[in-house]
């Protein structure tokens, strides 16, 4: 796996109207494992999104360096699991963007998909609904079509939200994976003891940049007392990059 980066120049992003984040600059490094975290509103979904290239930014530039593979895993609680399909058709989703959502699909490729349900233990669910499953297998379901995408960089919404003990070990097992392999790893959490035990790297965020950089340094007390302080200051129905005085 070849290493990317990700890299942010003087980056605004605004959810609805209204500024999230602020002028953030900054590099994630090739084969880093980083993970964002911040007090509730902070922006870090909206960040998330950013980076995926879902949402663009109000100003600044997002770079993406080299010709990189960017996969996002959503939030559970943003998903529409009353959609009548199979935990099969959801992973093949994975290679839509190297085949297309219309192409036949070739049996190696079938195989990739049985083989990544089998790598999160789902191997007898294929053909369960989506519906059915409970929060942790859904998620397991969406690491599998992580699997399948077999990008560079992988952008993680929570991961362990939700799901039990169990399935948040065996997911932190392909994270730790993807991270061996030189992938670009960076994941939104909000759990610091599992942060500081397993990110290297932490983007301390309260909408605007509190810290980045090595993870003990950036969740010392200072920066972490400063995150709160600058929360209890939010101005909510600011149009633009204000804050309160």
């Amino acid at each position: 796996m070849k290493p990317a980066a990700l890299a942010l120049a003087d980056v605004t992003v605004c959810y609805g109207r209204r500024p999230a984040v602020h002028h953030i600059s900054g590099r994630f490094a090739p084969g880093s494992l980083t993970a964002i975290v911040g007090p509730n509103g902070a922006g870090k979904s909206t960040l998330l999104r950013a980076l995926a290239g879902l949402q663009k930014p109000e100003s600044g530039r997002i770079t993406h360096e080299g010709r990189a593979r960017i996969a996002l895993l959503p939030q559970l609680a943003a998903l529409d699991r009353a959609f009548p399909i199979a935990c099969r058709d959801v992973v093949m989703q994975g290679l839509w963007p190297k085949l297309g959502a219309f192409r036949a699909i070739p049996a190696e490729d079938l195989a990739r998909v049985d083989q990544a349900l089998a790598a999160v233990g789902l191997a007898g669910l294929a053909r369960r609904p989506v519906g059915s499953l409970s929060a942790g297998q859904l998620q397991r379901l969406l690491f599998a079509r992580l699997l399948v995408q077999d990008a560079e960089i992988l952008l993680l919404d929570e991961p362990f939200n939700a799901v039990d003990a169990k399935t948040a070990a065996d997911l932190l097992r392909l994270i730790r994976q993807w991270h061996g392999e030189g992938r670009t790893v960076i994941a939104v959490l909000h759990d610091l003891d599992l942060v500081s035990r397993e990110f290297p790297e932490t983007l301390l965020l309260a909408r605007d940049l509190i810290a980045w950089g090595p993870t003990e340094q950036a969740l010392s007390p200072a920066n972490r007392l400063q995150a709160r302080r600058m929360a209890e200051g939010w101005v909510e129905e600011a149009e633009a990059c204000e804050r309160a005085a």
